[in-house]
């Protein structure tokens, strides 16, 4: 029997980076967004439930976009990321606005989810492999395991001539499993990564592995991330206006205290994504030779 697999997509940034749903920039031929085309990715690869982690007051205007285009092909769901759902005891500034990242986006899907389950960023492109290889691997995994995986990407597929970039430059032991993860700005010209801890600047090739946040998980994930909350907030807690619990260092603190593992699957999927403005016209280039190359519809949902 097939095994049920869902897709989370987190977005809760979508509205306030575009200013509202309505401004997305359209990045297919017919108006499609890059969200779009993930769904219709998982789709293909076998997923067969969505979850669309939002902010509560986006919710009609997702619904009558997004939602209208993706629910006819896939059972889909909807989850709020709230300031309100916090370990018991612990409360946030009154003017604390800014979402709490995505370690408390993944824990608010927790309701929603009971199955294994692949997360992403709604406005990433990440390539119909990399769901390929997700969907596989969370197949054979065990529902109770704390084994995790991660698709890593050359870091070269994943760049910009725009300007630098945000990357988990990931350290890969010789059996394929992450053993650190360096959040670092990376520029194009010779890959040079700057950890953002301050740490040493280091040299990156262009076929070393990096994360872009698509990560695998069994539902385990949720209790790990309820018990590190308080922590968050007990090292946070002269930065509670703006410190955001981040799921990379949720990952990163099992894996140093053997609680977990998560497993890198290399994908040879180029990412898209907009980090500039400039990028736009690249990103919808893209596309558009997938789609002239047979790969999408040129009316996506057709």
């Amino acid at each position: 029997m097939k095994k049920d697999i869902t897709l989370v997509i987190l977005a809760a940034g979508m509205g306030s980076r575009f200013g509202g749903l309505k401004q997305i920039e359209p990045m297919g031929p017919n108006g499609e967004f890059i969200i779009d085309y993930s769904v219709y990715d998982a789709i293909k690869a076998g997923f067969n439930k969505i979850v669309f982690l939002i902010k509560r007051e986006d919710y009609d205007l997702f619904k009558e976009t997004i939602g209208a285009r993706v629910e006819p092909y896939i059972k889909t769901e909807y989850a709020f990321q709230e300031l309100n759902n916090l370990p018991l005891g612990y409360t946030l500034p009154s003017d604390r606005v800014k979402p709490l990242g995505t370690a408390h986006a993944v824990l608010c899907c927790k309701e929603k989810v009971h199955e294994n389950f692949a997360m992403i960023n709604s406005d990433d492109f990440y390539g119909r492999d990399a769901f390929i290889k997700a969907y596989e691997y969370l197949s054979k995994v065990d529902e109770s395991s704390s084994e995790y995986g991660m698709i890593g990407y050359k870091v070269a597929n994943t760049l910009t001539e725009n300007g630098s970039v945000k990357r988990g430059v990931c350290n890969v032991d010789n059996n394929g499993y992450l053993t650190n993860l360096t959040e670092s700005k990376v520029v194009n010209n010779e890959i040079i990564a700057s950890p953002l801890d301050g740490s040493k600047a280091f040299a990156v090739k262009d076929d070393d592995t990096v994360s872009m946040n698509f990560l695998l998980f069994t539902p385990s994930i949720f209790n790990y991330i309820e018990e590190g909350f308080p922590e968050f907030f007990d090292n946070n807690k002269d930065n509670l206006l703006t410190a955001e619990y981040l799921i990379p260092d949720v990952l990163s603190n099992l894996i140093k205290n053997n609680k977990a593992s998560t497993k890198v699957i290399p994908t040879s999927a180029n990412w898209y994504g907009v980090t500039y403005k400039e990028d736009t016209p690249g990103v919808k280039k893209a596309i558009q030779n997938l789609v002239d190359n047979h790969e999408y519809n040129d009316n996506l949902w057709d």
